[in-house]
């Protein structure tokens, strides 16, 4: 009888044992879909109209990540051209862009598909070339850190061509591929950095974009001369998202009825040859923000549009051709706070904090800006001290 009430006592013990073995993996189990919900709810705020896709959808599909397929320079010159009556006239600055513009994308000699991995809700990309690393640093010490921003999380990529002709080329290409190991933070592509090649660089990231970022909801582009307030950035989109604008966003510093400058001694000077009429409307390139669904849109068409000089006014031309317009906000100065360079508005901290973008900062300016702005001390005026407000 003992030798029963003993097994009896064990087999209670291992009953009691195995339930709170059970009780413990259904407490973790919980606890696993409390954090799962946790994180769909962080990214339910920007993906509930549709622009990106959560984390657990992407561990779904197996899918392996496309390579860039483009190994080869094969971009020879339309001498068919050179007949031409109009080519004959053109601006012979002009003849090698018109000659070569039918080639369109290029081999990549630093690739980061990884920055577009996981939750990213906001992709920055900052257009440079190789000399600008002091411009660079800046950024990656200010409005370029990548951390989260309200639960927001912020990636940040540089885009850049080779050297151009007449430089150190293969020093330059040693120190800007010791720059990306330190950091991992480059693309670059095996074009000329130019001027004219400006627009290589937007049809370039459009077709890697496509391919690499499938969840990153919103992309923001700019100069890596510019001061950026990344939290009224995505205050931004916090509005737009809650408004349901968000699908077709692109929005920054617009500008319209603008023609093509003649004046030969300018920068944006563009021949009758080559574009005669009125611009589209189009946003100033030193910042915009834009959708992912719209940036996908811009790919598509912009295949079929004809590259053009000036980047911004292409970018103009692709959502003219989409039966699109940018979208003008007060918080894009992209020409200043005041158009007059020497007016001390530009140098007031109080207007950098209520706006999103402002051109254009020596990278001195810019770590000195930045930390004027974000000083606890900074006593700003109610209300009316900035030029302009933050939203629309």
């Amino acid at each position: 009888m003992e030798h029963f009430f003993r097994r009896n006592r064990v087999l209670k013990f291992l009953l009691s044992l195995c339930f709170v073995f059970a009780t413990l993996l259904m407490i973790q189990k919980f606890r696993v879909l409390d954090v799962k919900e946790v994180r769909l709810e962080l990214k339910s705020t920007w993906c509930a109209s549709g622009l990106c896709k959560t984390k657990s959808t992407a561990l779904v599909s197996h899918k392996p990540t496309a390579a860039w397929n483009i190994t080869d320079i094969n971009c020879s010159a339309d001498t068919g051209l050179l007949n031409q009556p109009w080519f004959q006239t053109l601006d012979s600055r002009f003849h090698e862009f018109v000659l070569h513009r039918h080639c369109r994308y290029f081999p990549m000699l630093s690739n980061h598909p990884e920055k577009c991995t996981g939750d990213v809700d906001l992709l920055i990309v900052v257009k440079s070339v190789i000399e600008q690393h002091d411009r660079r640093d800046a950024v990656r010490l200010t409005w370029g850190k990548e951390h989260s921003i309200s639960g927001k999380r912020v990636r940040t990529l540089f885009l850049l061509g080779t050297p151009a002709a007449g430089k150190d080329s293969k020093n330059l290409q040693k120190l800007i591929e010791y720059e990306d190991r330190l950091y991992g933070d480059i693309l670059q592509w095996n074009f000329m950095d130019t001027f004219f090649n400006l627009t290589l660089k937007e049809v370039n990231f459009l077709r890697w974009f496509n391919m690499y970022c499938t969840n990153v909801p919103f992309i923001f582009k700019g100069d890596d001369d510019v001061f950026v307030n990344p939290n009224n950035l995505v205050d931004l989109i916090d509005f737009r998202t809650e408004e349901g604008k968000a699908h077709d966003l692109f929005v920054g510093d617009t500008i319209s009825k603008a023609v093509p400058i003649r004046n030969h001694q300018s920068k944006y000077y563009i021949p009758k040859e080559l574009y005669d009429g009125p611009y589209p409307p189009y946003v100033g390139g030193g910042g915009f923000l834009m959708s992912s669904e719209l940036a996908r849109r811009f790919f598509a068409v912009s295949e079929s549009v004809t590259l053009f000089p000036i980047d911004d006014v292409f970018l103009g031309m692709c959502l003219q051709k989409l039966g699109l317009a940018p979208e003008m906000h007060p918080g894009f100065k992209t020409f200043g706070i005041m158009k007059r360079k020497v007016s001390q508005m530009n140098k007031e901290p109080c207007f950098y904090r209520h706006l999103i973008v402002v051109h254009k900062l020596s990278p001195e300016e810019l770590l000195r800006m930045w930390d004027m702005v974000h000083n606890e001390k900074l006593i700003c005026a109610i209300q009316g001290i900035e030029p302009t407000p933050v939203v629309a």
